[in-house]
């Protein structure tokens, strides 16, 4: 459905640099990156809003590289929802078909489903400025895919949500994208959105693709170590490694497979350490004893940070586990990784 070709686009202070992408016809796909990584931008390039300076487009086989926006059959849709504040939200909705000849949505029965499947007809008579923010994004929608668009571009739609809303607008993305089968893309520097809506990703950084693929297989396999962060593999180290074993510092790590000969990191995620107090598990395998130096609370959730003579980690338990073990700055704790947590890269 969308393949980018060699991209590249050059403004005066940024630059994407050899992107190469492809999003099958039907699939929601997320994009992936910090704020500044070239997000929008690439975005921006397959709606025809920024000029590309190399590569090509094509949308369902047709070079669109070069075509205005109104001719590529896009719909898109920012973070601020970009809604016309002087217009009902009948007439927002509708705005798009005065360019559109031919477009199914001018059939009245279009705007019915679209409407009963966002939940807002009892807003169509409403000025705009008077919606939540949450109601301002389920009419974005409605406008953008009034016109039947072969692709939805999503632009960080939920960032600008509070938490109730942003769970809604996300249970409806899922829904629509079910009924509707539409080809999305998406970007967001979200990566629970990602895991939740994607079936693959990519992610981006300082104008590059680090990675694409699968969600799972980004997740758990990160190819860099810019991913590997990104992604919330928080614990990343140089190592040596060495056959079935990487050592960092005076550690010794035991490894499930042979890692490739290019390897020279070593990683594994907070979740997956075993935190215990010092002499429950003396002498088992990839345990590091420590120090805990910091403990900080994320709702349910606490990351516990560990010190070691030659390294810091973190783990990641509930309230629950940490109130049951009484645990608190100064305690001596080992924490215990499995092998198949571990990750060479």
């Amino acid at each position: 459905m969308i393949r980018v070709e060699n991209l590249c686009v050059r403004l005066p202070d940024f630059s994407l640099n050899d992107i190469n992408l492809h999003v099958a016809g039907g699939e929601f796909f997320v994009l992936l990156g910090p704020t500044g990584a070239g997000k929008t931008v690439l975005l921006e390039s397959v709606a025809g809003l920024v000029p590309v300076s190399d590569g090509r487009i094509r949308l369902d086989g047709r070079d669109v590289t070069h075509l205005s926006p109104e001719k590529r059959g896009v719909g898109i849709v920012y973070q601020d929802s970009a809604l016309f504040p002087h217009l009902t939200v009948r007439d927002n909705i509708r705005y798009g078909l005065r360019y559109q000849k031919d477009s199914p949505g001018k059939d009245p029965t279009k705007l019915d489903q679209l409407v009963d499947a966002l939940a807002i007809d009892h807003l169509l008579h409403r000025n705009v400025t008077t919606l939540s923010g949450g109601e301002k994004q389920r009419v974005a929608l409605a406008r953008a895919l009034i016109v039947a668009p072969s692709l939805l571009l999503l632009d960080e739609p939920l960032s600008a949500l509070d938490p109730n809303f942003r769970e809604e607008i996300r249970e409806i993305l899922k829904d629509l994208h079910r009924k509707t089968g539409v080809t999305i893309l998406m970007v967001t520097h979200d990566f629970a959105e990602a895991r939740y809506l994607a079936q693959h990703i990519a992610v981006i950084n300082n104008g590059c693709i680090e990675q694409a693929g699968t969600v799972d297989g980004v997740f758990l396999r990160p190819a860099t170590p810019f991913t590997a962060q990104f992604v919330g593999m928080h614990n990343l180290y140089e190592a040596t490694i060495d056959s079935h074993q990487a050592v960092i510092g005076g550690h010794r790590f035991e490894l499930k497979g042979k890692p490739d000969t290019d390897h020279r990191f070593l990683a594994f995620r907070p979740e997956d350490v075993q935190l215990h107090r010092t002499g429950e598990l003396d002498g088992k395998t990839n345990a590091l004893a420590g120090t805990v130096c910091r403990m900080a609370h994320q709702g349910v959730l606490v990351e516990v940070t560990v010190r070691t003579p030659s390294m810091r980690y973190r783990a990641v338990l509930t309230a629950a586990e940490i109130f049951k073990k009484q645990l608190s700055i100064g305690d001596k704790v080992v924490g215990i990784i499995a092998p198949e947590a571990l990750h060479t890269l």
